[in-house]
């Protein structure tokens, strides 16, 4: 009994702190299932060389080099493959949510300069263990929409995507 009472105790300032925590709103989910929707259009690549090597794409040929920051040379005129990720998935996305904002009752600038999207894409982990993952940070920056009716189009194009920390902003 004693025990009881000692851990009601100890877990009662947990309690007390936790229900005067703001309530967090999350963005509803879609439940779509990749291995079941159509296919609407699909990219090829073939590397040959991993890190260092070849890209050679339906319209596109490029060559990598391994960053400087991973023990590589880092040439002038090749990327890498976080450089194209960052690259797709910020074009990807700046398209859906060109996409979404009408579905929403809103519009995105014609001209193409008044949006911009901002990625960077983050290798993280143990490079030894090669316990690797990928963290995505985006910046989306536009011109003619109010910071209020600009979340709401990231967070209609968020629905269903790729988890990312994305920063908005209005440009003036």
């Amino acid at each position: 009994m004693a025990s009881a009472q000692a851990f009601r105790s100890l877990a009662r300032p947990l309690t007390n702190r936790a229900a005067r925590l703001p309530q967090l709103r999350t963005v509803p989910r879609r439940c779509l299932h990749a291995d079941t929707l159509p296919v609407l259009t699909t990219a090829h690549a073939r590397v040959v060389g991993a890190r260092t090597g070849h890209v050679e794409g339906d319209d596109l040929v490029v060559d990598l080099t391994t960053s400087k920051v991973l023990g590589g040379t880092g040439d002038k005129g090749k990327t890498n493959p976080e450089e194209l990720f960052a690259a797709g998935y910020g074009a990807c996305f700046q398209s859906a949510m060109n996409a979404s904002a009408p579905s929403i009752g809103l519009k995105m600038p014609k001209k193409p300069e008044d949006s911009v999207v901002e990625t960077a894409v983050h290798l993280v982990g143990d490079m030894k263990s090669l316990e690797l993952r990928l963290k995505v940070d985006m910046k989306v920056k536009v011109r003619g929409v109010s910071k209020e009716d600009l979340e709401k189009i990231v967070a209609k194009t968020r629905e269903g995507n790729v988890s990312t920390n994305i920063e908005v902003e209005v440009m003036e």
